[in-house]
């Protein structure tokens, strides 16, 4: 996550001066609001972007989402079961298999130490503790509902897991299709075309169009193979470089959601974690502005976060959750309808559960149905390529046949 360096004023009117990761700027001057800062001047650090070999993060294995579920159900036992917090952190920093994880626990804990609460020490950590989790933990320090907190988190850890994991396991086999046609691509027109090639020319035959094109694309092949996998390594990172930047991110957000068949089910699945991440924070007490900052991140689609950024900035004008949500265009009727009855009856966040719900029924259906309006497709294109190969191959090879039976005869 990028750093920025800002200038501030605190609730005295002193000069404030330092660093914090966020998503934009804008979410930065909101941290800095939270915090109960002035902003004055916020940039950002591109040096601190840059990742050094220095860095003995860069090398660590990531915290992953299971070991954030483990470490949420853990805390909401201990709490639940009246433990102090630092003896608590303390023994699941003991006890985790994680190294990195384990790191960041003592720390945690050195924090505390120092007369930091929970929330401000996991703060610190923006690339393990998301705003959302840091804010909901907050939420529990100040309610004395601690432990409640963290069953909550636990919860929506568990969903996203899940969702995951049919998300991956509905791409996994056109993924490898796809792979093995590109690993079959090369190895015809590098090794078995050529064989083919050698055979014509000392017969000497009339070859018809559709061998004339597999003998070009061959020759392509063969002559500029190592130029075609420096240019597909070159696109992956540019790709994946401008993806990092504002604009790209925005861009990346809005095809994602666009593609043919998996677009609509990633669009329902994001739309399942925002009212699933939104429910949760207006159950925790956070005030509905501010849920709507920490969910813009917490989907992951930084062209439906700036939606969701417009439906604040529009309700902190004086506008209703129903109509910046139908001004957003981004739910269905059914939804708009039940969002409806959650304004009404002041049951917001059971409503939200409710479409969550709904968009994750959805999101299941429409993966265990993937694999079968994928197949089709990708069975077309293995056709088209064996047509073309037994067309190019086959066909010179019974005109020749039949030349050669007519010699004879």
């Amino acid at each position: 996550m990028p750093q920025f360096i800002y200038t501030a004023r605190d609730s005295t009117g002193n000069a404030v001066r330092g660093e914090l990761e966020a998503g934009s700027e804008s979410a930065a001057a909101d941290i800095l609001r939270r915090r109960s800062y002035i902003p004055l001047t916020i940039s950002r650090n591109d040096a601190a972007d840059k990742p050094g070999f220095s860095s003995p993060v860069l090398w660590q294995r990531k915290v992953s989402l299971t070991d954030l579920i483990m470490f949420s159900r853990q805390m909401y036992s201990l709490m639940k079961a009246g433990i102090p917090i630092i003896r608590a952190i303390e023994g699941l920093a003991q006890s985790t298999n994680s190294v990195r994880l384990q790191q960041i626990l003592q720390e945690l804990v050195d924090q505390l130490e120092n007369g930091r609460n929970l929330s401000q020490a996991m703060a610190v950590h923006p690339a393990v503790f998301s705003r959302l989790m840091v804010s909901i933990v907050h939420v529990g320090e100040n309610t004395g509902r601690l432990d409640e907190a963290f069953l909550q988190l636990t919860y929506y850890f568990e969903q996203e897991l899940e969702t995951r994991k049919q998300i991956k396991q509905a791409t996994r086999y056109p993924f490898f299709v796809l792979l093995t046609l590109i690993v079959a691509m090369f190895i015809l027109n590098l090794a078995v075309i050529p064989q083919f090639a050698n055979m014509f020319a000392r017969f000497n035959a009339e070859l018809p169009w559709s061998t004339k094109a597999l003998l070009a694309s061959s020759e392509f092949f063969i002559a500029y193979w190592p130029l075609m996998l420096i240019v597909a390594v070159a696109a992956g990172f540019g790709f994946r470089s401008y993806i990092k930047t504002d604009k790209g991110r925005i861009v990346w957000g809005r095809w994602k959601i666009r593609f043919p068949i998996i677009g609509s089910v990633i669009y329902r699945a994001t739309l399942g974690r925002f009212a699933r991440s939104f429910g949760m924070m207006l159950k925790a007490g956070v005030p509905m502005t501010s849920a709507l900052t920490l969910v813009a991140d917490a989907v992951d689609n930084d062209y439906l976060g700036d939606i969701i950024r417009e439906m604040r900035r529009n309700i902190e004008r004086g506008e209703s959750l129903l109509r910046v949500s139908q001004q957003s265009q981004m739910f269905t009727p059914l939804v708009l309808q039940m969002l409806a009855v959650g304004e009404e009856t002041g049951a917001m966040d059971e409503m939200l559960s409710e479409v969550a719900g709904f968009y994750e029924r959805e999101v299941a259906f429409d993966l265990k149905s993937l694999t079968a309006k994928i197949e089709p497709i990708l069975i077309c294109i293995v056709a088209v390529m064996v047509l073309i190969l037994a067309l190019g191959i086959f066909t010179p090879m019974w005109d020749m046949l039949n030349a050669y039976k007519g010699g004879n005869g």
